[in-house]
């Protein structure tokens, strides 16, 4: 005599739904397929080729710091001629943050000690991306043509909604509302930066008869 099997074991427990492997699971890397709880060798290789890319990832993160503090150490290594050298400003000469609606003038000293050029450009404080302006590269450099210099050989850069008369060739445009602040840069610095014989003085406010408000002052800060 047979007797008869069970649906259902009797020693069984309900088993919520949400912790059995279902037949197939839709996620960011394609369909994944079980059979009884047994993954089929598409979803396997999909799984595996996922452990790989996440643990590159995981590997450039956890080198990013080391190769970080490598390059500025050979950044600020004092090269000669090589390299590049930074500088970058906050606040001008009264100690305010930069305003967008405002004026300012920075004289940069003759002779900048640069081996290739230098340049300077202009960063949103609240994104830390380049300032958005009618002008898709807000920055000057001593590649830029028709920029005119002082008689004792200093050049000075005007910053602000509008150019001073007569000066647009050394201008770079600010907008009202946004915070600014500066990157100076030397590509193949020389002697007298390292010496600290030529130095940037401070960005100066210029009253212009523009309206007052939002922001304010700058000091150049080496880094």
């Amino acid at each position: 005599m047979t007797t008869p099997v069970s649906d259902r074991p009797k020693m069984a427990t309900d088993i919520p739904e949400g912790i059995t492997i279902p037949d197939t699971l839709e996620t960011r890397l394609g369909t994944l397929r079980f059979s009884d709880g047994f993954p089929d060798d598409a979803t396997v290789e999909k799984v595996f080729d996922n452990l790989d890319f996440q643990r590159g990832v995981q590997a450039v993160l956890t080198a990013m710091p080391a190769a970080s503090i490598e390059t500025q150490r050979r950044t600020f290594l004092e090269r000669v001629g090589a390299g590049s050298a930074y500088a970058a400003a906050f606040v001008d000469s009264k100690n305010e943050p930069f305003d967008g609606a405002k004026h300012y003038r920075l004289r940069l000293p003759s002779n900048v000690p640069a081996k290739t050029f230098w340049s300077l450009v202009l960063y949103d404080n609240r994104t830390r991306s380049m300032l958005q302006t009618d002008d898709p590269h807000p920055s000057i450099s001593s590649l830029k043509a028709g920029i005119e210099t002082n008689p004792d050989g200093s050049l000075d850069v005007h910053f602000g909604p509008q150019p001073p008369p007569g000066k647009a060739h050394n201008w770079v445009q600010t907008w009202p509302g946004k915070g600014w602040n500066i990157l100076f840069r030397l590509y193949g610095p020389l002697e007298p930066w390292f010496d600290k014989t030529w130095r940037l003085p401070d960005i100066k406010p210029i009253k212009r008869g523009c309206r007052r408000g939002g922001l304010g002052r700058a000091t150049v800060v080496a880094l």
